[in-house]
């Protein structure tokens, strides 16, 4: 590439990106709403059940939670398909710089790698890694590991355990709330 298509092709993959993060970041918005509802529908359906001492209502309780976690691990599984394309963006970019600060390859954008390499056992070795793309493997993982992440689970899985846990308390007769 000459360096008016290479300059092209860098404002693109930045607008690019700058679509990607924006798109990740309302979703972001949806999970916040999704995990409001399911919190305050979860919460009331176990207030209602004591309140109209009926323990059916646990149970739904349970149900809704259930419902809300599927929702969220559905809506972020498809948000954390944009992050393999973040990354080879960054990593694309990365291999197009040659700047370097202080030895250590600098490039940018870098939102996904650094937040990788926030949680890695060195972060700052990390960081002065550049940008890799994700593989096949890590995608996978990524993907069908989202519903265990705890930003994901919580607080429906609570919701879920505690509506269960009080229907069978009280089917049991360990709560004065009638069948």
């Amino acid at each position: 590439m000459d360096a008016a298509q290479d300059a092209s092709f860098s404002a693109a993959l930045a607008a690019e990106y700058a679509a990607l993060v924006r798109t990740v970041s309302e979703f972001d918005g949806r999970l916040l709403t999704v995990k409001s509802w399911s919190v305050t529908l979860s919460l009331a359906g176990i207030g209602l059940g004591f309140q109209q001492q009926h323990f059916a209502l646990f149970a739904l309780a349970a149900a809704t939670g259930a419902a809300f976690w599927l929702i969220e691990a559905m809506t972020k599984r498809h948000q954390v398909r944009y992050y393999p394309r973040m990354r080879q963006i960054e990593s694309w970019s990365a291999a197009m710089s040659e700047a370097r600060l202080g030895g250590v390859p600098v490039s940018a954008p870098r939102i996904d790698a650094a937040w990788t390499a926030a949680g890695r056992h060195d972060p700052a070795a990390a960081l002065s890694e550049p940008p890799r793309e994700m593989t096949s493997d890590e995608i996978r993982r990524m993907r069908r590991h989202t519903a265990w992440l705890p930003h994901v689970f919580v607080p429906s899985a609570f919701a879920v355990v505690l509506g269960l846990v009080l229907t069978v308390v009280a089917a049991a007769g360990g709560l004065d709330v009638p069948l």
